[in-house]
């Protein structure tokens, strides 16, 4: 069975074996399209029944979107009008898809697991039960982020099962039930290499156990910040162990072919089969991704129109995380005397980051999307390509700073491309260990950053100085700023900067900072983008102001409806 179509498959089985609830907690009507009694008889069934899985997987749509774990959400991105998650002004709500999706899909996980107890000869189907594990795993760490404490439910419920009328489970109940059914899993899964070449793509062992790491990171920090030092060490502990593990393990590495060189990240994230960098690099060539939401343009295309969103549209850039960048000294903005100020509309990208130019736009510049002309021909930013190019980049709208991350340079229609969303990187797999040992010990060693956090740092930047414990002493550095910082760059867009904040508590500070664009007085543009004028406080363009954070946002609402339905369920603080 080819990988490429287990998504088809998937949706057979939801067909036959499930239907979908919209507002119920679990889904109560009886699987009747084909009775349990004449399926779960072969382990190609289970194997199927498994594919449904992966559809549960976050997608392009889940950063791109006003979705809960969205850049759009943190202080990183605005979109035009705002987010009231992002504002804090979100209110509570009667119901939430998000909440009913997770329950619906934890009935078929469930579901799986319970047929398996019964099946004849378990070993046949012991990785489609590791792999359900993942899922209900990698559900109730989703619900986790959201909700904080959740019901438990590990079996399908009927009208008449007490869970139906039960409160919550614990926070700590509810992450024990995710690390037992990851660690559970990580011993029946089977290595990367180990896995054939038609099965790509499916959950291997390296992948539980770097989900592990992301998962006891987050709770271990969420706890030490709480002021539960005992509990943040257990799980610090076993965030470092299982990153390092996933290290030892060689099966991945940081996607950096020499033939990109300090392009090689910006391709990456728009790999795809049919040429799309200049290399004529393809998919087979990136170990990076550890878990990916696999597209193909011949079989699975994305299906949303993520390039023109993506390249200088809907996606406004703050000042403050293009302020983050640092200097390719190795030192931020406001130390380094490489850093050439805002004199001009593009001073500010001189002596920086090489992500910076590849993640944002610079005025001036050509740019390519997937239209024609606007696309790619030869593939060397030579005058036919540029010929073929969408133009000049003239950074006079929306904040002055435009993304361009997720943006194909391929020909191809609208909704067609067919880049994989990458679920895991072996990059944050390396941030999460420097971070874990960090938090967990107060120090990190030279060793340390040199095998994780360095090699992230350098894949793009050969030139730029290590993080090293002698580097932030001299230059009066602080060394969790320079973590946090290195992660916030790499993870750009990738739906980790809010959930990062929600863990660090630092939401209260962050979130309620005005959102700014560009220095406007005294620079170019106040010749150059002359219409935000009367919006200019402190030779900044000021964006949104008002916003405000409160301690009942590091929650979100349980939905009033499923307090109606269950009085026993317990709302969040402040809501």
């Amino acid at each position: 069975m080819k990988f490429k179509n287990i998504y088809i498959k998937a949706l057979c089985v939801t067909m036959l074996l499930t239907n979908i609830s919209c507002n119920d907690l679990v889904d109560m009507k009886p699987i009747n399209e084909i009775s349990d009694a004449d399926y779960w008889k072969t382990a190609d069934q289970f194997k199927l029944a498994t594919n449904e899985f992966y559809t549960y997987l976050r997608t392009f749509t889940d950063v791109l979107n006003d979705a809960p774990h969205s850049d759009r959400r943190s202080d990183l991105i605005y979109v035009s009008g705002g987010s009231a998650f992002s504002n804090g002004t979100n209110t509570l709500p009667a119901s939430d898809a998000n909440w009913n999706t997770a329950y619906s899909r934890l009935r078929a996980i469930n579901n799986l697991i319970e047929k398996a107890s019964s099946y004849a000869q378990p070993a046949e189907i012991k990785k489609y039960v590791a792999e359900a594990r993942f899922f209900r795993a990698y559900i109730y760490f989703d619900l986790l982020q959201q909700y904080g404490e959740v019901p438990l439910v590990t079996k399908t419920l009927v009208t008449t099962s007490p869970e139906l009328t039960a409160s919550q489970n614990t926070r700590t109940e509810v992450v024990d039930l995710i690390v037992q059914d990851l660690e559970s899993a990580i011993i029946d899964l089977p290595v990367e290499s180990d896995i054939l070449a038609a099965d790509k793509g499916r959950i291997s062992n390296g992948t539980a156990q770097a989900f592990l790491g992301r998962v006891a990171l987050y709770e271990g920090t969420w706890q030490k910040f709480r002021g539960n030092a005992t509990r943040a060490n257990t799980l610090l502990d076993k965030a470092i162990a299982s990153s390092d593990a996933v290290i030892k393990s060689n099966q991945y590495s940081l996607f950096a072919p020499i033939a990109l060189g300090d392009s090689a990240q910006k391709y990456m994230f728009i790999l795809e089969n049919q040429q799309s960098n200049p290399a004529n690099i393809i998919k087979s060539a990136n170990k990076e991704y550890v878990l990916a939401n696999r597209y193909d343009f011949n079989s699975r295309q994305i299906r949303t129109n993520i390039t023109h969103a993506s390249l200088n549209n809907v996606y406004w850039v703050t000042r403050k995380f293009a302020s983050m960048y640092l200097c390719n000294d190795g030192l931020p903005i406001d130390k380094s005397p490489l850093f050439k100020g805002f004199a001009t509309t593009t001073s500010e990208y001189e002596n920086r980051d090489n992500r910076m130019r590849y993640n944002l736009m610079l005025d001036g510049r050509y740019y390519w999307d997937n239209e024609n002309p606007g696309s790619r021909i030869t593939w060397k930013s030579d005058a036919a390509d540029i010929t073929g190019s969408r133009g000049k980049h003239k950074s006079n709208a929306n904040s002055g700073y435009a993304n361009q991350k997720w943006a194909t340079e391929r020909r191809l229609d609208d909704n067609q491309e067919g880049y994989d969303y990458p679920v895991i990187r072996y990059a944050e797999v390396l941030l999460n260990y420097a971070e874990a040992i960090y938090e967990r010990n107060g120090s990190i060693s030279d060793a340390d950053l040199d095998k994780s956090l360095n090699l992230v740092r350098n894949r793009v930047n050969k030139s730029m100085p290590k993080l090293s414990n002698g580097f932030v002493g001299t230059k009066s550095l602080d060394m969790r700023t320079e973590i946090r910082r290195e992660r916030t760059i790499e993870l750009y867009f990738e739906g980790f900067r809010r959930d990062d904040l929600i863990r660090w508590k630092t939401a209260e500070t962050e979130m309620p900072m005005d959102i700014q664009g560009v220095t406007w007085t005294g620079t170019a543009y106040e010749t150059y983008w002359t219409g935000i004028k009367s919006n200019i406080v402190g030779g900044i363009y000021r964006i949104e102001t008002n916003r405000k954070w409160v301690e009942k946002n590091y929650l979100l609402p349980i939905p009033s409806q499923q307090i109606q339905l269950n009085p026993n369920l317990k709302q969040n603080t402040g809501w």
